[in-house]
C-alpha cells in the first residue's frame, strides 16, 4: 500500500492524493504497523504531558537539585538525581524516594543558602513522591526480614517465670530502672494512684534484694543497638560459650533450693509424684504435652514428645525419683533452642506472607509482655481464631489490662528515651553540689519521673501528645526541691523506697519528657550543657530522624571556655562548627532543637543568663517553618507537627515489636498507623493496637535460604535432647 500523488504540485479538489491499494501480501500489515507507530507516538506525547515525573519532578530536579546532586562522580552524598530519567527509574529506588520525601518534608533541601522551593511546588513534589512510594511498596510487599534470634536475658527471665508460674524472679535484672514497691501498677483499673512508692537501681544493692531463686546467676546483659533496642535480631547472636551457659543456667534453675512447691505454680501438676497405681508412661506423656507446647509456643510433635518422655522414663528406671527426673527434663526444655530461639517458619515466597496463628501469638506476647504466650493465646492459635482481626483486637485489649504489661514498661520507654545515659552523668560537684546528697545522686530521682509519666499515660490511655506537654507529673519532694525549686515537703526517702506524688503542673516550661531534669542532665557535660547532644536526642527520640555521626576529625568543644571565648554565649562558641561544609547540613537540623532547651542548665534547672552574665539565646525555627522565642513556643511547634511525632513513635514501637529496624517497606503501614491514631485523639493504646494490626506486624518475609534451612535443622534436632 502506498500514497500516489499526481504530477501537479498544487493540491486542488481535482488533484487531491488518492490512496491506491497495491496488490501486495504485506500491504495491510505495513499499514497496521504505521498506524500503531503513530498511535504509540501520540500516546507517549500525551502521557509525557500528564506524567508527574516529566511534568513536575524532573524539572524541579534540574532547576533546584542538579547543582549539588547532578554532577556525576562529584554528586554530594553520592546521590546523582540526573540519573533519574523516568518514573520507572524512580519506582525502582524506593529508598531514594523515601529520602527525597523526608528532606523535602523536613525542609532540609534545598539548603539554606539556596533559593527556597515555592510552597505549592514542595507539596506537589511530596504528594507525587508519596504516590510513587506507596505504589512501589504495596506492589512488592516485601518487608525486611527479622533474623532468627535468641531471647535476651530480660525475656528469658520472664519466659521461665511464666512457664513454671514462679512466684519470684529467676535472677535479678539491674537493667530494670523503675522498681515497684507497693503494687501500684494495676492497668485494669485504668488509673494510676496519686501516691506511690518506687525504687531505682542507683539506690544501691538494697534495690537488688528481692525474692529470687538462690544459686542462679544471669548471663551477661544484652547491649542496645544504636538508635534501637536490646531485642534486635541482628545483635542477639549465640556463641558456643553462651550456649554452654544456657545449659548451666537451666540446671541451676530447676535445682535451686527455692525451686519448690511454694514458689513453683505448676509443681503439683508437673513435678509431684504420680499415683502409684497410674500408668507411668501415660503420666509422663500427659504432663509433658502441654508443658512442651507452652515452652515451644506451638503443638509439640509426636517424635519430639517421645524423645522427651523416653528420656524421663530412662531417668526414672535408672533409680532417680520421678520429681528429679522431671526436673532434668524441664532443664533440657529451657536449654533447648526451640525454647530460647525466636523465629518464624520459613515461607515459600519472596514477598511477605501472613504469620500463622502460633507465630502471631508469640510475636504479640513478646511485644507486650516480653515473654511466651499464655494459655489463652495458645488456645486461640490452636483453633485458628487469633488471626481474626476482631479477636486479635480484643486480645490486645486484654493484654493491655494485664499486670504483665509492666514488663513492656520495664523495657520499652527506658530504652526509647535512652535513660541509661543518666547513670554515667556526673555534673561537676563543685558547681552543682545539690545534685549530690549522702552517697547517692539526684539522678535516681530524676530517671523515675519520665518513666512514671509514661506509665500513667499508658494505663490511663491518654494522648501521646502529653509526652511532649503534660499538665501533670510524678515527683518526689527532693526532686521538686532540687530540680524544679518547688520548695515542698513530703515523705522522707528511705534506703529502699522513694515516695513519689502526682503533681499538677501550671508552668508549661515543665511537663512532658523533653524538658524533664533527667533528659536535661544526661544530655549535658560535667560543667556545661551540650546543645548538639540535646538536638541529636530530640531528632532521634522524638522524630525518629537520627543525624549522621560527626566527622572523625572535628575537635570537640572544650567543657570550659578558653580566655578568648569566656564572654561568648554557647551558641557563639559553637558557630565555628557550622563553618565546615561537611558539618553545616547536620547542624542546620539539630542546632535549633538543642538550643531550644538552652534555658535548662546541666542539671535541668531553669536559667535566664549564663555564668558570664550573657542572656541565654534559645530562639530558632523548627523545620525551617515554625519560629519560636521561648520553650513554650518550641513545644507548640512540636505539637504543630504532632503527626510527625506520632509517626516517629510508631516507628520506634514497630521496631521494638519486630526486633528489627524499620525500612522503606514499612512506610505505608506507618502512614496508616499515624492516621488511625490521630483519628482517636492520639491515644496511646490506639497507637499500640494499630501497630499490632499493621501489615508488617501480621506478616513475615522469610523465604528459605541455605543458612536458614541449616538453622531450622539445628532447632528441630537439638543435640542436648
Amino acid at each position: 500500500m502506498f500514497i500516489n500523488f499526481p504530477k501537479k504540485t498544487s493540491l486542488t479538489s481535482s488533484t487531491r492524493p488518492t490512496i491506491q491499494l497495491v496488490q501486495s501480501p504485506t500491504s495491510y500489515a505495513v499499514f497496521s504497523l504505521l498506524l500503531s507507530i503513530i498511535t504509540c507516538f501520540t500516546t507517549d506525547i500525551r502521557a509525557a504531558e500528564t506524567d508527574p515525573f516529566t511534568k513536575t519532578i524532573k524539572p524541579a530536579i534540574q532547576k533546584h537539585c542538579a547543582k549539588c546532586h547532578g554532577t556525576g562522580g562529584n554528586a554530594e552524598g553520592e546521590i546523582d538525581l540526573l540519573k533519574l530519567q523516568n518514573s520507572s527509574d524512580l519506582s525502582q529506588n524506593a529508598k531514594l524516594v523515601r529520602k527525597l520525601i523526608d528532606v523535602l518534608d523536613l525542609k532540609e533541601m534545598p539548603p539554606e543558602d539556596e533559593p527556597e522551593l515555592e510552597p505549592k511546588l514542595r507539596q506537589q513534589l511530596i504528594a507525587q513522591l508519596k504516590t510513587v512510594l506507596h505504589a512501589t511498596v504495596s506492589k512488592k510487599k516485601a518487608f525486611a526480614h527479622t533474623p532468627i534470634r535468641r531471647m535476651n536475658r530480660f525475656q528469658y527471665n520472664n519466659a521461665v517465670t511464666d512457664l513454671f508460674q514462679l512466684k519470684c524472679v529467676v535472677f535479678t535484672l539491674p537493667e530494670r530502672m523503675l522498681r515497684e514497691h507497693d503494687n501500684y501498677f494495676q492497668p485494669a483499673t485504668g488509673k494510676m494512684p496519686k501516691n506511690l512508692k518506687v525504687g531505682s537501681r542507683p539506690l544501691g544493692k538494697s534495690q537488688m534484694i528481692e525474692t529470687r531463686l538462690a544459686g542462679v546467676a544471669a548471663f551477661p546483659q544484652d547491649l542496645r543497638a544504636e538508635h534501637g533496642f536490646d531485642n534486635r535480631g541482628d545483635h542477639l547472636s549465640l556463641s558456643p560459650l553462651l550456649l554452654e551457659s544456657f545449659l548451666t543456667l537451666s540446671r541451676s534453675i530447676v535445682h535451686s533450693p527455692d525451686f519448690n512447691p511454694k514458689n513453683c505454680g505448676i509443681w503439683n501438676s508437673f513435678f509431684s509424684e504420680p499415683d502409684p497405681e497410674s500408668d507411668l508412661p501415660t503420666q509422663v506423656r500427659t504432663r509433658l504435652r502441654p508443658f512442651l507446647t507452652h515452652a515451644f509456643r506451638q503443638p509439640v510433635e509426636e517424635k519430639q514428645l517421645k524423645r522427651y518422655s523416653d528420656y524421663a522414663l530412662a531417668q526414672i528406671h535408672s533409680g532417680k525419683s520421678f520429681t528429679r527426673s522431671m526436673q532434668d527434663v524441664a532443664a533440657a526444655t529451657i536449654a533447648s533452642p526451640k525454647f530460647f530461639y525466636l523465629y518464624n517458619r520459613t515461607g515459600v515466597s519472596e514477598v511477605a506472607e501472613p504469620l500463622d496463628n502460633f507465630e502471631l501469638a508469640s510475636r504479640l506476647s513478646f511485644f507486650l509482655w516480653g515473654s511466651i504466650p499464655d494459655q489463652t493465646l495458645l488456645d486461640l492459635a490452636q483453633t485458628g481464631k487469633l488471626t481474626d482481626r476482631e479477636v486479635l483486637s480484643n486480645q490486645v485489649d486484654r493484654m493491655l489490662n494485664d499486670r504483665k504489661l509492666k514488663r513492656f514498661c520495664d523495657s520499652f520507654p527506658a530504652q526509647w528515651l535512652q535513660l541509661e545515659r543518666i547513670i554515667s552523668s556526673a555534673p561537676d560537684r563543685k558547681h552543682y553540689p545539690e545534685f549530690y546528697f549522702s552517697k547517692y545522686r539526684n539522678s535516681m530521682h530524676m530517671m523515675l519521673e519520665p518513666l512514671l509519666l509514661f506509665e500513667a499515660i499508658l494505663i490511663e490511655n491518654r494522648s501521646i501528645l502529653q509526652l511532649i506537654d503534660s499538665d501533670f507529673s510524678y515527683r518526689s519532694a527532693r526532686l521538686d526541691n532540687i530540680s524544679y525549686r518547688a520548695k515542698r515537703t513530703g515523705q522522707k526517702d528511705t534506703v529502699t523506697t522513694l515516695p513519689f506524688e502526682r503533681v499538677i503542673l501550671t508552668d508549661r516550661r515543665q511537663g512532658g519528657i523533653i524538658t524533664n531534669a533527667a533528659v536535661m542532665t544526661m544530655t549535658s557535660g560535667p560543667e556545661r550543657t551540650q546543645p548538639i547532644t540535646r538536638g541529636a536526642w530530640i531528632a532521634t527520640v522524638i522524630f525518629n530522624n537520627p543525624p549522621e555521626p560527626p566527622p572523625a576529625n572535628v575537635p570537640p568543644l572544650t567543657e570550659e571556655a578558653p580566655k578568648a571565648e569566656v564572654y561568648l554565649t554557647l551558641r557563639e562558641r559553637l558557630a565555628a562548627h557550622r563553618e565546615r561544609a561537611d558539618c553545616a547540613g547536620c547542624h542546620e537540623k539539630i542546632d535549633p532543637l538543642g538550643f531550644a532547651l538552652e534555658n535548662y542548665g546541666p542539671t535541668g534547672k531553669w536559667r535566664d543568663v549564663y555564668k558570664n552574665g550573657r542572656k541565654v539565646d534559645m530562639q530558632g525555627t523548627l523545620f525551617r517553618k515554625h519560629k519560636f522565642n521561648n520553650i513554650v513556643e518550641f513545644k507548640d511547634a512540636i505539637l504543630a507537627e504532632k503527626d510527625r511525632f506520632t509517626r516517629g513513635l510508631a516507628a520506634h514501637l514497630l521496631s521494638f515489636a519486630l526486633a528489627r529496624e524499620t525500612g522503606v517497606a514499612d512506610t505505608v503501614a506507618l502512614d496508616k498507623i499515624t492516621r488511625n491514631t490521630a483519628s482517636d485523639d492520639y491515644r496511646i493504646q490506639t497507637l499500640i493496637k494499630q501497630v499490632v494490626l499493621s501489615d508488617p506486624f501480621l506478616h513475615k518475609s522469610n523465604a528459605k535460604t541455605a543458612k536458614q534451612a541449616e538453622v531450622e535443622r539445628a532447632i528441630k534436632t537439638p543435640g542436648e535432647n
